[in-house]
């Protein structure tokens, strides 16, 4: 497989102390030869790999020197690209990185498309399409935990597992095609409908118990959408503000402050939360404040979370009611804030109407409760199940569909052979089952999804 040389910055935009710019091609080494005078006069074709060298950036038009740099080379097919690999790192200015850059393509280097680096690792055989997946969760991990699940991704947890149920899969079908073509052969198992049962039952077992993971995984991979409700000047911006330990939200005494919904994540006991504070919901004649109100009424419906505000200072009221009402079925928990202030709420009614949902009490004001708070929402989804060990963690929402179709794949193997459907029918299943599963590793997979995927990543990377 041949490819072009391509070149981007990879390291983020502004100012810094060091900014970097990544080739990887054929021609790497012999582009940057082209720009770099190291120290000594060698060339960089000339050095040993995997070394980093001290030199500067010349223009080649008019022999200026343009920036002061280290250059790291790396030969194929030891490096993530498995090609020649060249980082220039020079100061973390805009301008300083941007120069270095524009004389690497005037050089001849092609820009990088978004993600083109980890698309060429996948492509020459370095990593599969899970773990090439794997590298955007890891850069976009909010919590250690979303961390280490992305990690174990990256090394392969789950296309070990995966690879190894399409191994099993592929040796029943290999048995069972033996079976039809070459029935003469008396030195081959006959694949029993009784042995068949056992070896789909197996990897339909090993699917079902992914599949129990994908809800934890996908919160960490894409967080908790967790919506503050409730009426006006109750708490709610407060209450963000104090999650999120920085003043985000406008927080007065004047109903109705908040006109729009603020998003914003959050990092909670290890458990990432897209944070939403929503505008109180009430009736109201103002225009924009109206809008604000239909559009959390909208985003109440899309939560995983709710965290409901009542006031302790008031009574409860026709919207407080309306709003409980709105989050029945739902994951909720109750928070009474303003506990500083004469209370006035019926906290037996309120009992009554949060039925299950867990119940805390606050003072923002006072940085009350909060501790309560994020050891309740913590508790709520995950209870300290998610550990670094060898569990194998799904959180990619593409794995997660596939998987549910493998598993559907199998589990109508299994009813053929309760039903004494003929092997070779049965086969059908078995074979659309072990596809399914070569698509979360990219061993069947088309290159419209293939460049869908790689599209997502930022340049550089």
């Amino acid at each position: 497989m041949e490819f072009d040389t391509i070149a981007a910055i990879s390291t983020p935009m502004g100012e810094g102390a060091i900014a970097i710019v990544r080739l990887s091609g054929d021609e790497a080494i012999s582009i940057s030869d082209k720009l770099f005078r190291g120290v000594g006069g060698k060339r960089l074709a000339e050095v040993a790999s995997h070394t980093i060298h001290y030199g500067h950036i010349i223009d080649p038009d008019t022999q200026q020197v343009a920036e002061e740099v280290m250059v790291s080379l790396m030969r194929g097919p030891k490096t993530f690209t498995k090609e020649d690999v060249i980082e220039i790192n020079c100061h973390g200015g805009l301008v300083s990185v941007n120069r270095v850059l524009q004389l690497v393509l005037h050089a001849g280097a092609r820009l990088a498309e978004p993600g083109e680096f980890t698309k060429r690792a996948f492509l020459n055989g370095r990593i599969d399409l899970s773990q090439a997946e794997a590298v955007i969760d890891l850069i976009r991990a909010k919590t250690d935990r979303a961390m280490n699940v992305a990690l174990g991704q990256m090394e392969g947890r789950l296309s070990r597992l995966i690879r190894k149920l399409r191994q099993e899969i592929l040796e029943t079908l290999a048995t069972i095609e033996v079976n039809i073509d070459y029935p003469e052969y008396d030195d081959v198992e006959e694949m029993t409908h009784s042995m068949l049962l056992e070896k789909a039952g197996y990897v339909l077992e090993e699917i079902r118990k992914l599949l129990q993971t994908s809800q934890q995984g996908k919160i960490l991979r894409e967080g908790l959408a967790t919506v503050i409700v409730g009426r006006p000047n109750v708490g709610k911006s407060s209450l963000l503000n104090s999650l999120v330990q920085e003043n985000k939200a406008i927080v007065t005494d004047i109903p109705g402050t908040t006109r729009d919904v603020i998003e914003e994540y959050v990092n909670v006991r290890g458990v990432p939360l897209r944070l939403l504070d929503t505008a109180g919901i009430r009736e109201t004649e103002d225009i924009v404040e109206k809008i604000g109100v239909e559009r959390s009424r909208q985003v109440l419906k899309e939560a995983d979370l709710i965290l409901l505000v009542l006031n302790y200072s008031e009574e409860l009221s026709k919207e407080d009611r309306n709003i409980f009402r709105a989050a029945e079925g739902m994951d909720v928990i109750v928070i009474v804030n303003k506990t500083d202030l004469p209370q006035k709420l019926d906290l037996k009614e309120v009992k009554e109407l949060a039925g299950s949902y867990k119940m805390v009490t606050t003072s923002l004001k006072e940085d009350r409760g909060v501790d309560e708070l994020e050891e309740a929402i913590a508790s709520l989804f995950f209870a300290g199940e998610i550990e670094a060990g060898d569990m194998t963690y799904v959180s990619n929402s593409r794995h997660i569909a596939l998987l549910t179709q493998a598993k559907k794949s199998m589990e109508e193997a299994i009813n053929g052979v309760h039903a004494g459907t003929p092997i070779d029918i049965i086969q059908i299943d078995l074979t659309r089952s072990w596809e399914l599963l070569g698509e979360v590793i990219g061993d069947s997979v088309n290159e419209t999804l293939i460049d869908q995927l790689f599209s997502q990543f930022c340049l550089g990377k």
